[in-house]
């Protein structure tokens, strides 16, 4: 039937000119007839002028996510080839082969809004966060195939795009080509360090692939220091922490599969002598109500990543009462001089927002501290946008009494 025409306001009319990859439903003034999801609409300003193209979403409140922007495109085969070239492009030079797990298609900060593409050895996990990318599975696949033509590609479904209630072209975890891993996870590298992602079934695509630049902050200030990493999941950062020559480390995650996760990350590194010699313990337990207890042990490095604490713009200020809350629990197990790495996921908290609740967890009146480092995303996780930027690290070092 072609393109649905929309035109929207003002404010959404600058914000598309400024490279903005939304436009919101209530910020629709006219669309030309009702469309389905994953139609192609295309807005145009007061002057009838070309603005953006995009991906429809009629059930979401984001209605429109924007695939070409500025000038009109065909949207053939030879396009979508290049769209995907230019992700790959942006990070030639990134890895070296000591790193083969990362991110290629980081959603719309790469011009593929709602969807994400990650590398971990030799397979390749494409994840939709939206059903507007179904009736495109084939055109996206097509390029794939060709540059990846080897190795494996898995299919995911973020919660949104899994209970939207259309047909989607593939079940959560499928082999969409490729050898079936049949659910065991799959090697890649860190810097070096050998790890599993569950590309089928674990969180994100399989593994926390931003946190790798904060990892090996982590591991650059381990040495010789017992390290606690709070909502562990596989042990990330406790690994890093032993290569760089942590005496402990103990992991604290409420899931037994994670914690055992943890267990066969470190038994892959045993020819790391200081994993080797590094003392990994495993607790079961729920962070808060663990923290929650009279604890006597303290550590030189406390790791608190949690997940997402602000699904929704309304949790914000519930979340920001959990970093603090967390922040000033974890502080309870720190040594004096010691350091706090403290992250937030939550793209409904800002930074600024974030790091201002954990300073003022960490500097009650007469206590010395320093911030360390803030960090945010990798380069292969672009920012090109405010809500892109979900990703936040705060490391301080806490001394003893002024």
């Amino acid at each position: 039937m072609g393109l649905i025409r929309l035109r929207v306001s003002p404010a959404a009319e600058r914000a598309l000119r400024g490279g903005h990859p939304w436009v919101y439903e209530g910020s629709i003034r006219e669309q030309a007839r009702p469309g389905q999801t994953g139609d192609l609409a295309v807005v145009y300003d007061r002057q009838n002028r070309f603005l953006a193209l995009g991906l429809l979403d009629p059930d979401s409140p984001l209605r429109l996510r924007v695939l070409q922007a500025g000038q009109p495109a065909k949207m053939d085969a030879a396009w979508w080839r290049a769209r995907l070239e230019r992700a790959l492009q942006r990070r030639e030079g990134m890895f070296g082969p000591d790193t083969t797990g990362y991110r290629l298609i980081h959603g719309e900060s790469d011009g593929w809004p709602g969807l994400v593409l990650d590398r971990y050895g030799d397979s390749l996990v494409l994840k939709l966060y939206t059903a507007a990318w179904f009736p495109h599975l084939p055109a996206v696949l097509e390029p794939l195939r060709r540059l990846f033509p080897a190795g494996r590609l898995v299919g995911r479904l973020g919660r949104l795009a899994a209970e939207s209630g259309k047909d989607a072209p593939f079940e959560d975890g499928a082999v969409l080509w490729g050898e079936d891993p049949q659910g065991e996870p799959v090697p890649f590298l860190e810097h070096g360090l050998s790890f599993e992602a569950a590309v089928q079934k674990g969180q994100k695509t399989g593994f926390f692939l931003d946190q790798r630049d904060n990892r090996r902050l982590v591991e650059s200030w381990a040495d010789g220091g017992a390290v606690l990493n709070l909502f562990s999941f596989t042990g990330g950062f406790s690994l890093a922490a032993a290569r760089g020559g942590a005496v402990s480390v103990t992991d604290v995650d409420l899931s037994a599969h994670a914690l055992e996760g943890g267990k066969r990350n470190f038994a892959l590194n045993r020819a790391h002598r200081a994993v080797a010699g590094c003392r990994r313990e495993a607790v079961k337990a729920d962070v808060f109500a663990w923290l929650a207890e009279r604890g006597e042990r303290r550590y030189d490095l406390v790791v608190v990543d949690p997940p997402s604490l602000a699904r929704r713009e309304k949790e914000q200020e519930k979340a920001l009462q959990a970093y603090e809350w967390l922040a000033v629990h974890a502080l309870s197990r720190l040594r004096p001089g010691g350091l706090l790495v403290a992250a937030s996921c939550s793209a409904h908290v800002t930074p600024e927002a974030f790091f201002e609740r954990v300073w003022r967890a960490v500097t009650p009146s007469g206590v010395r501290a320093e911030v360390v480092a803030k960090t945010g995303q990798p380069a292969d996780h672009p920012a090109t946008f405010p809500e892109a930027r979900y990703l936040k690290c705060v490391s301080v070092r806490v001394g003893g009494r002024v």
